[in-house]
């Protein structure tokens, strides 16, 4: 007899596939994102694109300020539906005008003879860029210590203060002269800095108010010494101002006269490999970021909590401080008042956010504002447009840079740590379907 017949055999298959449930088809396979699409994904939700989209909006929307500013653009307005075309005329004109000469006055002027003089606004941008990259560095070291240092205005005091007391009071050669000086001011910077570490770490008070009421202590002690004889007031007159500096405690130049770039470009610059050296590859920086990150976790891990608020606000004070030494023996070596910081200290706030507290973020961010600062007394000059303008532009950055779902949203990129949606042939059926 065959199995066929075998009332077991056929008992046992019919419990082995019931002929009354539907056979089930594997899922389609799904298409693994390649290794472009993968990395595409990656700029678009990281940090970078935000900060470079930022700008870019803040940028569009100074051009429409620029154009409702101007007074051709106005009277050409006035009889818009007769005339379209000579309305939209005057806005390119007046856009384009102005951000030319930004251009002009910031990177290279092409109505310049010879390459000389033509690059000279690019090395006026450098020059606006040094204090901001030094105090910008300060700024986002603390940002990654999970501090907010406020105070780089009376950090930026006190440091030129004491660099300059003693670029203008002491007689030594050059260059222990300005080493000297450049040591004391980035002391004064440091320890002014320090306070308010010490006072976080021992008392718990918040860096920001300490920070914060120390501008106003700084601002009016330095004040105080400007009208003092024989502290900061040059001998012989009753202006609060200093006497010049002594020629061997100036920064010397790195291109020649004819240009304004000076050597504490080259010490911003390797402020700038120092901080990535410390954060990125030292154990301090180690500290310093699992601080940053979580100080309950760091604590518990054995670090020492309260000596790294301590040192991070010594070392960003200390950059800081590097700033106003900058001022004092490059910029303004004639002698300075208590405007000497030049809103440096809280321009590097907006510096370190753009660099998002990276170094080499950092680095590019302050070169931008150095450019915007150095363009936008030409752009006034060349096209009447307002220096409030280019303020305007700068603070649209700061506030883009703070909101990011916003730049996202009006780009429509996606959000950072997502997953692209799996396509498969069944989704894709579903799409033509769809369409």
């Amino acid at each position: 007899m065959s199995d066929r017949n075998d009332p077991d055999v056929a008992l046992e298959t019919s419990e082995q596939v019931p002929p009354d449930e539907p056979v089930i088809e594997p899922e389609p396979q799904a298409e693994e994102p390649s290794r472009w699409q993968r990395a595409f994904r990656e700029i678009v939700s990281g940090n970078a694109i935000i900060s470079v989209l930022a700008v870019l909006l803040a940028l569009v929307v100074g051009a429409v300020m620029i154009a409702f500013t101007d007074e051709r653009v106005q009277s050409a307005s006035a009889y818009f539906f007769a005339r379209p075309g000579d309305t939209l005329a005057a806005i390119w004109d007046s856009v384009a005008g102005a951000y030319s000469a930004l251009f002009q006055g910031a990177i290279y002027n092409f109505r310049r003879p010879d390459f000389a003089s033509g690059i000279r606004p690019f090395t006026e941008t450098l020059n606006f860029a040094t204090p901001l990259i030094a105090a910008g560095l300060g700024v986002g070291l603390a940002f990654r210590v999970g501090m907010f240092n406020i105070g780089g205005r009376g950090q930026m005091l006190l440091a030129a203060s004491a660099a300059g007391w003693v670029a203008f009071s002491l007689d030594l050669p050059f260059p222990i002269h300005m080493i000297v000086a450049l040591i004391a001011g980035v002391v004064a910077g440091a320890l002014w800095a320090g306070i308010a570490g010490l006072l976080k770490a021992r008392t718990g008070a918040h860096e920001v108010i300490v920070t914060i009421m120390l501008n106003y202590v700084a601002l009016y002690l330095v004040s105080w010494m400007l009208r003092t004889q024989g502290l900061l007031q040059a001998p012989g007159t009753n202006n609060p101002k200093t006497p010049p500096m002594k020629d061997s405690a100036i920064f010397f130049d790195l291109l020649g006269p004819r240009f304004n770039l000076h050597f504490g470009f080259l010490l911003s610059i390797g402020c700038v490999f120092l901080v990535w050296w410390i954060l990125d590859r030292s154990s301090l920086g180690f500290q310093f970021r699992a601080v940053g990150l979580n100080p309950k976790a760091a604590r518990v891990a054995g670090i020492n909590v309260n000596r790294m608020y301590v040192y991070g606000m010594l070392i960003s004070g200390a950059l800081v401080g590097l700033a106003g030494v900058d001022q004092v023996l490059g910029t303004v070596t004639t002698g300075f008042s208590s405007g000497i910081d030049a809103g440096i200290g809280f321009d590097a706030i907006t510096v370190a956010l753009l660099g998002g507290s990276n170094p080499w973020g950092i680095l590019a961010a302050g070169i931008l504002f150095g450019a915007f600062k150095a363009g936008g007394f030409a752009m006034q000059a060349a096209e009447g447009v307002p220096i409030d303008i280019v303020l305007v532009v700068q603070s649209l950055i700061v506030l883009f840079i703070a909101a990011p779902p916003l730049v996202r949203a009006i780009f429509r990129l996606p959000q950072p740590g997502s997953k692209p949606k799996k396509r498969t042939r069944t989704t894709r059926k579903e799409e033509v379907a769809a369409k």
